[in-house]
């Protein structure tokens, strides 16, 4: 596929051939003998996990809230009763708790097949800031799946077909990087500051997939959007009564199930046919619901420089840099 032409695909129809699927969550080949840590507790990152050990694979499912994240295990052995499900608390707007979820999880495994990098808020009217002083969506969203993935690099490089899952969405495509305001200190708007984070999630996605190779690190590098689900994300963060979370209410008829939503993440985590590098949501309606194909790749994630920048940027503000330790020595 000519990669000068990827923004230009917007539906099922402009897809080539290759790329067109019906891939459902049937299609999820078994998942015996693998660890995946997902992180977010309900919505996408739930239903990732669900099918992910509906599939036979031991899941640590990563969050803030113990509650939701003890009521999601417990919906998934309700479900699977044979499943392998976890709880394991860790704060995204945290460095030191990151820090601390990876010291636990090189204590605990040898090794690390799967890391999805799922959970994010959306859209706070006002300018809030994680425990670091980073605008609160850039820094969860981005920086704290930035820092999660280094924190447990030393675990996947010795897992088995390791995949690093990494979520962004539609709104990237309006997204841009600004450089000279990447905290919005100067200028807050909650949906461009979104669009950012998530642009960067891609950005971040095709990056390490690049250095993965260059180091013969042996790691896939995967990005996945969602489309447009019926999660709580729109009611959570903005609120019920904001016009997006207006939209998730009143509109709802619009926006596909979380359970296919999951679909993309699962397909990039799980198929054969999802290569490192790759993009992938859903196929139809501009990729807002369908079965998972590729994506539109937009033009500004595909800048190397700015791919660069924000990685050195990001090494220099979370503290964490791509080392390749023993899981313990880190």
């Amino acid at each position: 596929m000519n990669m000068t032409n990827l923004d230009a695909i917007t539906s099922t129809d402009q897809l080539p051939v290759q790329a067109r699927t019906h891939w459902s969550a049937s299609d999820i080949p078994s998942q015996h003998g693998r660890l995946a840590v997902i992180t977010g507790t309900g919505g996408i990152g739930f239903e990732t996990a669900l099918a992910l050990a509906r599939a036979g694979g031991e899941v640590i499912i990563a969050g803030r809230n113990a509650k939701k994240g003890a009521d999601a295990v417990a919906r998934i052995c309700a479900d699977v009763r044979s499943a392998k499900a976890r709880f394991e608390q860790v704060d995204l707007a945290s460095l030191e708790s990151i820090t601390d979820f990876g010291t636990r999880l090189r204590s605990q495994h040898k090794s690390l097949n799967l890391l999805v990098n799922n959970a994010a808020v959306m859209n706070p009217p006002d300018r809030q800031e994680t425990a670091d002083g980073f605008e609160l969506q850039f820094g969860t969203n981005y920086l704290g799946h930035f820092a999660l993935t280094l924190q447990l690099l030393p675990l996947l490089c010795l897992g088995r077909d390791a995949r690093i899952i990494t979520l962004s969405s539609i709104a990237a495509r309006n997204g841009a990087i600004n450089f000279e305001d990447l905290q919005a200190e100067r200028s807050y708007k909650p949906m461009r500051v979104y669009s950012q984070s998530k642009l960067a999630c891609l950005m971040f996605a095709l990056e390490f997939q690049r250095r993965s190779k260059a180091g013969r690190l042996g790691i896939a590098s995967i990005a996945a959007h969602p489309g447009i689900s019926r999660t709580d994300l729109l009611h959570n963060a903005p609120g019920r009564w904001s016009g997006t979370g207006m939209m998730r209410t009143f509109l709802w008829f619009l926006f596909q199930p979380a359970s296919q939503g999951a679909l993309s993440s699962l397909f990039a985590a799980t198929s054969p046919l999802a290569r490192g590098g790759g993009y992938y949501g859903p196929a139809r309606l501009g990729g807002m619901r369908g079965a998972p194909a590729e994506a539109a790749i937009p033009k500004r994630a595909l800048s190397l420089g700015n791919a660069s920048r924000l990685w050195e940027i990001s090494e220099r503000l979370t503290g964490m840099k791509m080392l390749v330790p023993g899981p313990t020595e880190m």
